[in-house]
């Protein structure tokens, strides 16, 4: 049996050219320059690689970035005050708060601040909300699982009618994939940890997504022949990549 590989490295640097060609579109038509504001509390190496990341990758579309690197024992006024700044900043069109924040923190209070217009991650709650309502379309919807969605759609995968189970609830990748797909069409199973049966759920599935960081957790035979398979979870010298096996 031969399977296809679906390169997410591939997909996604298609999409960057396709973003920065928008952009030039957008500052000749309208002499609009989007800017991007990232958002790191403290100094954690692995939220710093990727706020950095994420500046890079603005700029290379032609876009502005405004780094905002707070320190780790900001109060929650102060990280509250920073919010509504950047709500107000006409030249900032969108805001990535970099999750986790330190402890004393309250992470749903930063993101609730957040102006819905700027909440380009899309983990408003009344985005989230949004999301989960047949007929509605959010404002944002969370990246991950839109590009998910994106490399199916680029791969021709077809979604509608077709069995989906998404293995992890987070509310950042697993929960709204689910309802991305449940969207689409998709009939849907989510399962967790405490979930009975995941190998026997698992091969139902002609999409399979795992949002876990558990490395190695699916097998081989836990995936029917001919189902789309998306590994959106993440461990240090893993490669990032896709299978539809055929």
């Amino acid at each position: 049996m031969t399977a296809e590989l679906l390169d997410g490295r591939a997909t996604s640097a298609a999409v960057r050219e396709e973003v920065a060609a928008e952009v030039e579109a957008l500052k000749a038509e309208h002499g609009v320059v989007p800017g991007l504001a990232t958002v790191l509390v403290g100094g954690d190496p692995a939220s710093a690689s990727y706020v950095e990341m994420k500046e890079r990758q603005c700029e290379q579309a032609g876009m502005r970035a405004f780094a905002r690197h707070l320190p780790a024992d900001i109060d929650q006024a102060g990280l509250l005050t920073e919010m509504e700044a950047l709500n107000a900043d006409p030249e900032v069109h969108g805001i990535l708060l970099q999750l986790p924040l330190p402890d004393h923190l309250d992470e749903d209070e930063a993101l609730a601040a957040i102006a819905l217009e700027k909440d380009v991650d899309g983990f408003h709650p009344l985005n989230i909300a949004r999301l989960a309502l047949q007929d509605v379309e959010p404002t944002f919807a969370p990246c991950m699982p839109l590009g998910c969605i994106e490399l199916l759609d680029r791969y021709g995968v077809v979604i509608r009618g077709k069995e989906a189970v998404v293995l992890g609830p987070s509310n950042i990748v697993g929960l709204p994939t689910a309802l991305l797909l449940l969207h689409r069409g998709a009939t849907l199973d989510i399962c967790h940890p405490h979930t009975e049966d995941l190998p026997g759920i698992s091969r139902r599935a002609d999409i399979l997504v795992a949002a876990i960081d558990e490395p190695g957790m699916v097998k081989g035979d836990w995936v029917k022949p001919g189902a789309a398979v998306i590994d959106v979870g993440w461990s240090r010298g893993k490669d990032e990549t896709a299978e539809k096996g055929d």
